[in-house]
């Protein structure tokens, strides 16, 4: 059954596999707050674990906000956890922050655990927007923070170290449209070779292809055939890639995990009911599991852990098999749902 706390709302996730068990590790914030929106600047990352993707048991919170002065004295967000070659658990996640201006600036740090159940941070943050390649805050009004978040750890497939994806947008426009600032949204990149000492490079992603932000990034493999999963509502996408579409989970078709990626591919994978798609190998079937968090139900927020559900491709297109069509708005608007728009 799915996951879901009755004093709290849940959202972005992300899941660890030690081989008996799943290990989920989420954000969750109070429902006191009683306004959804207030929960970014509440969240604090919890805990729960399970055989089966199905039926979770949930145990102690993973993280907290550390005291101020630091670079997550406001909240833990998102991250993504893998194991170092010497058996040590480490948590890659973001710290946020606000600044002078009250906007929230936001880096990247690590945590790591014997056990994956007490977890031990760092000193950060870890890795920092750089402005020669990722848009800083500004007051001059270009983006809200400063996006930098979402790090999403893997090994490269040629054991050539490893790679950190991250949620950021481009210090440059588009050179088309120079003007229009929502259009920066990129993949960040950072490399190690020990998982220690991390170097960031510059974008794997170009501006351009209609995203104001990326959120929660991954890559994975589904029959055969590599993906790259991302996030983004209407709101945060340019007025032409905006058309005809309330945004969502987005998928794309790669070659490789390590890129490139040709964002501007990109295909709606879910409709707002859900978000911050990930795939989870089950490893007693060995098939490719879809799980998100439960985001808009008739309008309103529900914050809670929605059920697995299959996916499979249909050309280059990776589509949901389980979920219904959404109830549509009154008003005239495309249908969401036909080939190529599949949830």
């Amino acid at each position: 059954m799915a996951f879901e706390l009755p004093d709290s709302w849940v959202w972005d996730f992300w899941v660890a596999d030690d081989g008996e068990q799943y290990h989920l590790f989420f954000l969750y914030a109070s429902r006191a707050l009683q306004d959804p929106e207030l929960r970014h600047h509440r969240a604090s990352i919890g805990h729960a674990v399970s055989p089966d993707l199905r039926s979770w048991h949930r145990v102690a919170d993973a993280l907290v906000r550390s005291d101020p002065p630091a670079f997550d004295d406001l909240a833990t967000w998102t991250g993504s956890v893998v194991r170092h070659p010497d058996g040590r658990w480490l948590m890659f996640y973001t710290g946020a922050s606000l600044n002078k201006d009250g906007a929230n600036v936001q880096s990247i740090g690590c945590a790591s655990s014997l056990d994956l159940m007490t977890w031990d941070k760092s000193p950060g943050p870890l890795l920092k927007a750089d402005p020669r390649w990722y848009e800083t805050y500004s007051s001059d009004g270009n983006w809200h923070d400063e996006a930098f978040r979402d790090p999403w750890v893997f090994a490269d497939p040629e054991g050539n170290g490893w790679h950190m994806l991250i949620t950021a947008r481009s210090a440059h426009g588009p050179a088309s449209v120079p003007q229009d600032t929502i259009d920066r949204g990129v993949l960040g990149h950072a490399w190690s070779a020990d998982l220690e000492h991390w170097e960031l490079r510059e974008p794997l992603t170009a501006p351009g292809s209609g995203f104001g932000q990326l959120e929660v990034p991954h890559v994975a493999e589904v029959n055969g055939r590599h993906v790259l999963v991302f996030n983004c509502l209407s709101q945060d996408m340019s007025p032409p890639r905006r058309e005809g579409t309330t945004g969502g989970i987005w998928a794309v078709p790669i070659d490789s995990p390590t890129g490139p990626y040709d964002v501007a591919r990109a295909h709606l994978l879910a409709d707002p009911r859900l978000y911050v798609g990930k795939l989870v190998v089950d490893r007693v079937s060995g098939a490719t599991q879809f799980l998100a968090f439960r985001n808009l139900e008739e309008g309103k927020f529900v914050g809670a852990l929605a059920d697995p559900q299959h996916v499979e491709w249909q050309g280059d297109r990776l589509v949901i098999r389980e979920l219904a069509p959404a109830v549509q708005p009154p008003a005239p608007s495309p249908v969401l749902f036909e080939a190529g728009h599949q949830v």
